[in-house]
Parts: structure tokens; sequence; C-alpha cells
């Protein structure tokens, strides 16, 4: 039967929201194209209005785990950008401040970003530098970004983290340096643009569930108290999908053997309760226990290593054929290793 605690962690946790914001023709469209592996078809139909000069777009469309915002009327005769303003700074993870290089006029991006950083000084902000090909002179180039770099920085009141990128058909430049950006903020957006290894057991199947847990596990622990408590009953209902998935009874010996796969013998002393909900505290985390990382990045990359190994094994009890503990072991530290980078 399926466990409605699961459903409601996946359903319920909000989607992160990277802001697109900049003038028309800066490249916002080719740059969700271009992360998304999407085409201008599905691209175009994709996006939903949120006000009136604002739109949505959901990543992937069917089950979002993060969603663009593009405000599409910045620069634009006789647009107010009050109600935008407000509407989308609520709901903002990042903001992505896009300028082209050839378009030295970006007043209202700035008057943008000044507003933004007045109401939430908090949030992040990483400026795209845009159609760097259409300037191929390095000097005009470095003399345009460095004068652009200033005068948003400005006012934004503080130094912005810049890449510069072109978005040409093709292009990737800037790709992953952006996504390493967007994953010292939101590291379940940066795993789920980057992709992941190519081992070919299935995991991309099932991918999306685990970023979706990983990303709930992060939130939960972002109050200290609240997290020790909330962030094994995260890692439990994920273990239970993944159960569901391969089609194997997820019982309290079947959580145990995971557990002593994984290397996580010692928890098997706690008895009370699924062995798994203890087992999940003592997950290595740099030298921490999990339970006691006060820490949504800890918990994220730890819960989303968990759900990669758990893949695995089930994968493997599934067809009757039992994972090597080093690998299993092995296959763990490599994701958490990836998402922490991430």
């Amino acid at each position: 039967m399926q466990d409605p605690a699961a459903d409601t962690i996946r359903d319920d946790a909000p989607a992160p929201v990277v802001w697109l914001l900049g003038k028309t023709g800066a490249g916002k469209s080719s740059l969700v194209r271009a992360l998304t592996g999407l085409d201008e078809i599905e691209l175009g139909s994709g996006f939903a209005p949120c006000t009136r000069s604002a739109v949505m777009f959901d990543f992937p469309q069917d089950r979002p785990l993060m969603r663009f915002l593009d405000t599409r009327g910045l620069g634009e005769a006789g647009y107010d950008a009050a109600e935008d303003l407000a509407q989308c700074e609520a709901r903002s993870h990042a903001i992505l401040a896009m300028a082209r290089l050839d378009d030295p006029a970006q007043a209202d991006l700035e008057a943008a970003l000044r507003e933004v950083r007045r109401r939430q000084p908090g949030i992040r902000v990483i400026v795209l530098h845009t159609a760097a090909a259409e300037l191929p002179d390095d000097q005009s180039r470095f003399r345009a970004r460095a004068a652009m770099q200033a005068r948003l920085e400005r006012a934004a009141g503080g130094p912005l983290p810049s890449l510069e990128m072109s978005l040409g058909t093709g292009e990737t430049r800037g790709l992953e340096a952006l996504c390493d950006l967007l994953g010292e903020t939101m590291p379940e957006v940066a795993l789920l643009l980057g992709g992941d290894e190519q081992v070919g057991d299935g995991f991309e199947a099932v991918r999306g569930e685990v970023l979706r847990y990983a990303g709930a596990a992060a939130a939960a622990d972002l109050a200290p108290v609240v997290g020790i408590a909330a962030v094994p009953g995260v890692q439990a209902a994920m273990l239970r999908a993944l159960a569901r998935h391969h089609r194997v009874d997820w019982s309290r010996a079947r959580a145990a053997e995971f557990a002593a796969a994984l290397g996580l013998g010692a928890a098997l002393r706690y008895g009370a309760g699924y062995a798994l909900r203890q087992a999940a505290k003592l997950v290595p985390v740099a030298g921490q226990t999990l339970g006691a990382a006060a820490a949504g990045a800890a918990s994220f990359a730890a819960t989303y290593a968990l759900g990669r190994a758990a893949h695995r094994w089930l994968a493997g009890a599934a067809a009757g054929a039992p994972v090597p503990e080093a690998e299993l072991r092995a296959l763990f530290r490599e994701a958490l290793r990836r998402a922490e980078r991430r």
C-alpha cells in the first residue's frame, strides 16, 4: 500500500525557483533551453503566466524539481516592474541577472536589482554577461564586462559573482560554471542540471525522486531541532518509495540488511522502530553524524547519497543479484562527494 507520508513529502516540498531578470533579448529563453536540453517547441509551450508580464517554467513539467521565473517586460516602454518585483522576490531562491555585453543601456536592470536587494538583502544574485560572441575583441569585451559589473554591483550594494556566457545554438560556454554557482545555494538544482554519472544501472528513472527527497531533507534541516527529527523521516519515506519502485518489500529485516551492507551495523543496537530511521542519523558526513549536522547542505548530500546507494542495492535485491558491500559503499561515497561538491 502506498504510504501517504511519502506522497506528502514528495508533492509538498517547494521546488527551488531561479528568477531570470533581464531585458528582452538578454538570452533568457536560450539559457533555459541550454540548461534543460529542451527544444524550442517544448520550451515555448511550457511557460505559464504568473503575473501580467511574468511567466514560470516548470522543469521537469510533470513533477517539477525546479522552476524558472522570467520577467519579460523589463526595459520595455510603459512597463511597471513593481508588481513583478513584489510577486517574484517572495518566491525566488536565486536571481540570474542577465545583461548583454553589447548593450550598455541597463538602467532598468540596475533599478530592479537595487529594489530587490533593498527588500531582500540576502537573496543570491549571479550576474550573467551574455552575447560574449558579439564582442570578439578581448579588450573590448573585458572593458564592457568590467563597466557593466561595476554598475550592477553598485545597484546591488556589494560584490556579485559573475560569468561570461555565449548562448548561441550548440554553445555551452559557461554552463558548468553556472551549475557550480547555483549549487552553492541550491544543490538539487545543480545536480539536476549538471547530470549524473552514466553507469547504466537505471538510476535515471528515480533520480528526480531522490533529488526531491534530498531537497525536502535540506529544507527540514534549516531548523536544527526540527531537522534532527524530520530528516530521518524524509529518508525513511524515500527508502520506502524506492523499494516500491523496485517491487521489493521494505520490511524491518530488509532495512537492517541495507544498513549493514552500507556499513551502518552499529545502528542495529538501537532496536526501536525502523532500523533505518536510526541508521540515517549515523550516515558519515565529513566526520560528523547526520543527526547532529544542522545544515541543509549536509542533509541534502547525505540523503542524495543514501538514495543513490539504495537504488543500486534494491535493484540487486529485486534481481536476486546482491551488490558487493565494497561496491555499494564506494557508490555512496562517490554520490556524497558529488552532492557536496555541488
